[in-house]
């Protein structure tokens, strides 16, 4: 039972940290990635696609179909995503002011 709860948490942290860098990247703007600072336009969409895809795999790891927890699991992915959302809304405020 703990997987559905930490893998929906982290399923909706690292969906929502995949969605800034596809973005950017489809609009051909650089953004930063773990891998340089700031990273081309191909880096971010392929990053982006990469935290979507571990976020697939953690929802399709927690089974919440099979276990009948799927309004929890959709809970969790909601405040995961919420909590990441904040936090990047936060940073790239502060940054931005500079």
């Amino acid at each position: 039972m703990w997987q559905l709860y930490v893998y929906s948490f982290l399923a909706g942290l690292i969906g929502a940290n995949g969605v800034p860098h596809f973005i950017k990247g489809i609009t051909g703007e650089k953004h930063q990635t773990p891998f340089g600072n700031p990273s081309s336009a191909v880096v971010n969409v392929v990053w982006g696609m990469v935290n979507f895809a571990v976020a697939g795999l953690l929802i399709f790891y927690a089974h919440p179909h099979a276990r009948g927890h799927l309004l929890r699991s959709f809970g969790l992915v909601v405040l995961g995503a919420l909590l990441t959302s904040v936090l990047l809304a936060s940073v790239w405020s502060k940054a931005t002011k500079k």
